[in-house]
C-alpha cells in the first residue's frame, strides 16, 4: 500500500475550545479541554474521546472488511470503547482502551466464526498497533437474531 497523508486543522475559537476541519471532509468539530482539568468544558469532544473513538471506529471499519471477505453474515454491530487516562511517572497517557463489541448473527454455526473475526480485527486494527495503549476486548456480547 502507498503511502497516505490525512489532513487535520485546528483553529481555537474561545476559552478551552477549538474546532477541527479537514479539508478532505465536509463537517468540522469542536475539541476541548475534558472536565476533570481545570477549564474543562463539559458536552464537548475532547483529544481523550478522540482517541478513544479512533480505536473504536478503526475496530468497526476493520472489522466491517474482515466479515465481508469472510462472508459472515450478521445483522447488527455496535461496539462500546472505553479510554482510560492515568497519570505515570508525572505525565497523563492514555493507557487503556477497552472494546465491548455487539454482533448479530443469523445463524448460531456462525458463532465461533464471529468470535475468530472480532478478535482478528482487534489484532490488525492499525490505529490499535500505532498506539502505546493497551487494547482489549472485554466481552464479545454474541447473539442470534
Amino acid at each position: 500500500m502507498e503511502e497516505h497523508i490525512y489532513n487535520v486543522n485546528l483553529k481555537w475559537v474561545n476559552d478551552r475550545i477549538g474546532e477541527m476541519s479537514s479539508p478532505e471532509l465536509m463537517d468540522t468539530l469542536d475539541v476541548a479541554t475534558p472536565p476533570p482539568f481545570p477549564k474543562g468544558v463539559e458536552g464537548v469532544w475532547s483529544p481523550e474521546h478522540l482517541f478513544t473513538a479512533s480505536i473504536n471506529s478503526c475496530f468497526m471499519t476493520t472489522f466491517l472488511a474482515i466479515a465481508e471477505n469472510s462472508k459472515l453474515e450478521y445483522t447488527s454491530f455496535s461496539c462500546e470503547g472505553a479510554g482510560k487516562l492515568e497519570k505515570v511517572d508525572g505525565k497523563y497517557l492514555m493507557t487503556e482502551v477497552v472494546l465491548k463489541p455487539n454482533l448479530v448473527i443469523i445463524r448460531e454455526e456462525d458463532r465461533e466464526k464471529a468470535e475468530r473475526i472480532l478478535h482478528k480485527s482487534e489484532s490488525v486494527c492499525l490505529i490499535s498497533n500505532s498506539v502505546k495503549a493497551k487494547v482489549t476486548l472485554d466481552t464479545l456480547n454474541i447473539t442470534v437474531g
